[in-house]
């Protein structure tokens, strides 16, 4: 007898980084920005569903491995990422990542991704997303502080979904602000390189920070920041790395996503535990105040939280059927048989002799 040819439910959707690249270049890069903010919009709305646990991180001396599970109740979802700032001087990317949906019914994967690329999608649409409810009415300059591999997607958010069209941008290494001025020469910005951080935020409304150092850093003193800005604070990421002096924090409104892990990783491991944060879901749905008025100072103390990556995986999923951009992967053995494993490795075997 021979080995049974795979079932349907033994191949999984597969999305490569190529297909991934042709995705966005076929969608355009904008419109899949605001695509994914509106499905993680979307997830906000429901957030009293979702199973929520701060990701599982694995330290090392040189970098963090994490794993970010989440689920709806009918489809879980996770993703593995790593943080290692040394990379870059090595030719390495800094963060990669992939992630995967399953059928909670069955256990059954559902769609396995590339997450290096989607995941700075998902980062830039959240940062947009947020700002969309807290900046200042009107707002039309970003100072980019750190122009590293986020650099050009927050930038597209931002015009896409919040109206910028100036940019402002300050790196320690001047070689990343060229690399960013390039990438964004012909895409509509006006763009100014500064020689320093303060440089960066006159005149911006929304000041984003986003560098990769994993150290505790000061890159905004309270004295640089004035009345009615937001700051997009997207940096800080793990224990042990922050951005903002704590200060800044004291004089704003702090709005998070997750605060169990907030309070471990992002700007807020500097303040008290009762530090008083506002989470993001309870903004979108009408439980709480956003902006208020045009002097508040609002911060967006940003982390990545599992939902969002949930949300992301869940648009691209809604892509595959009309794109066609995925692999088949025969990835999970699945016997005419289910209690029959061992006999469809044998006969396997057989066939092949």
């Amino acid at each position: 007898m021979s080995a049974p040819a795979p079932s349907k439910l033994a191949y999984v959707p597969f999305v490569s980084v190529a297909n991934m690249m042709r995705l966005i270049n076929r969608t355009g890069l904008s419109k899949m920005l605001t695509g994914i903010a509106a499905y993680i919009e979307e997830d906000f709305r429901r957030w009293e569903l979702f199973d929520k646990a701060p990701r599982v991180a694995s330290h090392s001396d040189v970098g963090v491995i994490e794993l970010m599970p989440t689920s709806d109740g009918q489809v879980y979802g996770f993703k593995y990422v790593n943080g290692h700032p040394k990379n870059t001087a090595e030719g390495l990317q800094t963060v990669t990542a992939f992630g995967l949906l399953a059928n909670v019914q069955t256990g059954y994967p559902v769609l396995l991704s590339e997450m290096t690329l989607l995941t700075a999608l998902r980062t830039a649409a959240t940062s947009a997303l947020v700002a969309k409810y807290l900046a200042p009415e009107g707002a039309d300059t970003m100072a980019l502080i750190g122009n590293g591999a986020q650099s050009e997607f927050q930038a597209t958010a931002f015009r896409a979904i919040c109206g910028i069209t100036k940019l402002r941008l300050y790196d320690i290494d001047p070689a990343a602000t060229q690399k960013v001025l390039r990438n964004l020469s012909d895409q509509g910005f006006e763009l100014t390189a500064c020689s320093s951080a303060q440089e960066a935020i006159e005149g911006a409304q929304i000041i984003t920070t986003c560098t990769a150092d994993k150290q505790y850093a000061t890159i905004l003193t309270d004295n640089m920041v004035g009345a009615g800005v937001h700051i997009n604070a997207i940096g800080g990421d793990c224990p042990g790395k922050t951005e903002l002096h704590k200060d800044i924090l004291s004089r704003a409104d702090v709005f998070v996503e997750y605060p169990p892990q907030t309070r471990i990783e992002g700007e807020i491991q500097q303040m008290p535990a009762d530090f008083p944060v506002t989470e993001m879901w309870e903004v979108i749905t009408g439980k709480a105040k956003g902006r208020r008025d045009a002097r508040q100072i609002t911060l967006f103390d940003g982390v990545g939280f599992a939902t969002e990556d949930f949300s992301a995986l869940r648009y691209l999923r809604d892509q595959l059927e009309s794109t066609g951009l995925y692999d088949a992967l025969d990835m999970i053995a699945d016997p005419d048989d289910p209690r029959d494993l061992f006999g469809m490795v044998r006969r396997a075997g057989i066939e092949g002799a």
